[in-house]
């Protein structure tokens, strides 16, 4: 019996919290609106950021998986060395793959960049171009790792790689890495401060309200439901408008970006807007409850 009154006031009370948030948003309809536009356009800038940031990691990331190491052999180099160190370098901790370019491939490949000019090779009675090696490591720090290992090989001539590119590419990663992720954290701060002070004018309008509720004896969770349901009511508005906009807006770009310039990889919209979804709605109601909570508090304290 008494199991059934808990669960009877439980639901009452849960339905008066859903009551009264409803008549808040209502009666309070200009700052509702204006609570839920500041949320939109905060979480709009900060969704924004966020796909910006995650294409320029994937972005970082592809190029450092596209540096490769090219390993040249001696010009008079039997197959079987060929073999043998086409296996030592399979071997090597952190190689994901190694392809080998024949004297003919590197020779074709020699045309192409030559264009129109490839005729003066047609003299050359012989190929003096090498057999190589395409070297691809699983991160980029492997590569300064490995090169001394492999230039102590059997028949190797040489070793290359584009290093000044490489030490470049680390620092660019490591600033859009660092330097995306202090920019979130400060683009998500501000965004809670401003609804924060958004929320708190709400609660300014009501707090003769709060201090008849609070004198009356009711609890601080009693009072603090209302307004914190109210600040997830405006927090998922809000991020669902900036959410739609955003999905549409990035949508757009991606193929106008693609057909523009297809040799850079972008990151496509699905599943991508899927995780944005739900991140952004979790932090839009997240934000507003504690936005309510941080600015009730110093009302209850009466």
């Amino acid at each position: 019996m008494k199991s059934k009154e808990f669960r009877g006031i439980k639901s009452t009370t849960l339905l008066y919290f859903i009551q009264e948030t409803a008549k808040s948003l209502f009666r309070n309809g200009v700052m509702t609106v204006a609570s839920m536009i500041t949320v939109a356009v905060s979480t709009l800038i900060l969704g924004s950021f966020l796909l910006l940031f995650f294409n320029s990691n994937h972005i970082a990331s592809y190029l450092e998986n596209s540096v490769q190491i090219s390993v040249y052999m001696e010009n008079r180099t039997s197959e079987e060395d060929i073999n043998t160190t086409g296996a030592e370098l399979a071997a090597l901790p952190g190689v994901s793959e190694v392809k080998t370019v024949t004297k003919e491939e590197a020779m074709r490949r020699f045309k192409q960049r030559l264009g129109e000019n490839a005729s003066i090779l047609d003299a050359l009675e012989d190929n003096p171009l090498p057999y190589s090696f395409e070297v691809h490591v699983d991160t980029p720090e492997r590569i300064g790792q490995i090169t001394p290992i492999i230039q102590k090989m059997k028949k190797v001539e040489s070793v290359r790689y584009a290093r000044d590119v490489v030490e470049q590419l680390f620092q660019f990663t490591r600033i859009i890495r660092t330097g995306g992720v202090l920019l979130i954290a400060l683009m998500m701060g501000g965004t809670l401060f401003i609804i924060i002070n958004t929320i708190r004018l709400t609660v300014m309008n009501r707090r003769k309200e709060i201090n008849i509720m609070k004198y009356v004896g009711a609890t601080d969770w009693f009072i603090r439901w209302p307004f914190m349901m109210e600040g997830i009511t405006i927090g998922l508005a809000g991020t669902v408008f900036s959410t739609i906009v955003l999905t549409f807006i990035y949508g757009a770009s991606v193929d106008k970006f693609q057909q523009a310039m297809p040799f850079i990889p972008v990151l496509s919209t699905w599943p991508l807007m899927l995780w944005m979804w739900m991140g952004l709605l979790a932090f839009g109601a997240g934000i507003g409850a504690l936005g309510s909570y941080i600015s009730l508090k110093k009302y209850l304290q009466v």
